[in-house]
């Protein structure tokens, strides 16, 4: 079918006045978000009380969900499960990964990898000891950086910064060659771009789902797979819903079946439902149609920026291939430039520092959009509108 985004844009609940370039942040309302949450919150929850784990399916849901998001970055059916934060996710698939590699000890990452991650391997690596560590490199170095002796490949694979896209199946195969595991973090792209984890040969993914999935803040996170890894990885985190048989309460951990075992906690059903009604408007769409659109508005938001806005650097690669679904500018005022643009109505936000970030997500972003953000841009540059006290004071969250 040939994707209408005329007619996803219609499916979210966006402000008046509002041009909302950070969805790569945190994604709109999806319109069929809040009934779906009342319902689970009245019909479900107070009127079937407990009873709502079997009779309103919400013990599935994790799995459920998983097969939908699996769609969405190109995996196997049945190796996909929500739950719990991705900073949790990205210690499972890691410790997981390390455990499959004995006799390794290097974790390859790059400095352009969102903090959180490489926080979680580096508290691993301390928590392991006996010689385990993280080592990073430049975003573009990283081909190279894959040796022998790394153990598992963890990257993101959009830049959060930049925008910078890396070759998933050039640097797994890289990485297998080498005898190393790859682990993907798809945060900042699942949903806005053409992911396919199974064709790029990834051991692991994870990634969040309150960006371009639309789940709502704080949404739960999603842990991949791979089949060849499925019967036998072994769970850093032995939960009680990784459990062969919860509901038998042994007293001795026993691995679920395949992806079953990547569960750990009670799963969060208010958020789950949530994100279950916000997947309906991907049912619209082609991955590629999706992936297309979101190349066509950087190109034209590149361009336009570029030729009103010259004292802005492009950070962002040109080249399609090494470019994910946002697009951001350097300057030294950064942070006053966006508060400006917010006060406006045209909400991205900043990265320390220096960057001025936008993102662009297909089911809602318009060319018209793209237009009207770049003539408010180009005149509180011209004008100097963001030089104000107001606009130099930084918020916790930025």
């Amino acid at each position: 079918m040939q994707s209408d985004f005329s007619k996803t844009r219609a499916e979210f609940d966006l402000p008046e006045g509002v041009i909302y370039l950070d969805g790569n942040s945190l994604g709109p309302l999806p319109r069929g978000v809040s009934a779906r949450v009342s319902q689970a919150i009245h019909a479900e929850w107070g009127q079937m009380l407990i009873t709502g784990w079997n009779k309103a399916g919400w013990m599935e849901l994790p799995t459920k969900i998983g097969d939908r998001i699996a769609r969405l970055i190109g995996a196997e059916t049945g190796h996909v499960v929500l739950g719990d934060t991705l900073s949790i996710k990205v210690f499972q698939a890691l410790a997981s990964a390390l455990d499959l590699n004995p006799g390794k000890k290097i974790i390859l990452s790059d400095d352009g990898n969102f903090p959180s991650d490489l926080y979680m391997a580096q508290g691993l690596c301390q928590m392991l000891g006996d010689g385990y560590e993280l080592r990073t490199v430049a975003p573009e170095a990283v081909m190279e950086a894959i040796t022998d002796e790394v153990a598992v490949l963890m990257l993101t694979e959009v830049d959060y910064r930049t925008g910078r896209r890396h070759d998933m199946p050039a640097l797994t195969a890289k990485a297998h060659e080498h005898g190393a595991l790859a682990v993907w973090d798809l945060a900042h792209s699942a949903g806005a771009t053409d992911v396919r984890v199974a064709e790029g040969g990834a051991d692991f993914a994870i990634g969040c789902t309150y960006k371009y999935l639309n789940s709502g803040p704080g949404g739960p996170a999603f842990i991949y797979v791979a089949p060849r890894h499925a019967e036998k990885v072994r769970p850093a985190l032995s939960g009680w819903l990784g459990h062969e048989a919860p509901f038998a309460f042994d007293l001795d951990y026993r691995p679920g079946s395949g992806i079953e075992r990547m569960r750990v906690g009670t799963p969060p059903v208010l958020q789950m439902v949530a994100l279950d009604a916000a997947l309906d408007v991907f049912d619209m769409v082609e991955i590629d149609d999706l992936r297309a659109r979101s190349l066509e508005l950087t190109d034209a938001f590149i361009a336009a920026v570029e030729a009103r806005c010259p004292d802005l650097v492009l950070a962002t690669p040109r080249a399609h291939a090494l470019r994910g679904s946002q697009v951001s500018f350097r300057h030294p005022e950064g942070y006053a430039i966006m508060q400006a643009l917010i006060a406006r109505g045209v909400i991205g936000d900043f990265r320390a520092p220096d960057i001025i970030r936008f993102g662009f997500t297909p089911l809602f972003t318009s060319f018209e959009d793209v237009a009207a953000a770049v003539e408010i841009l180009a005149e509180i540059l011209e004008t100097g509108a963001w030089d104000r006290p107001e606009y130099k004071t930084r918020a916790r969250v930025t």
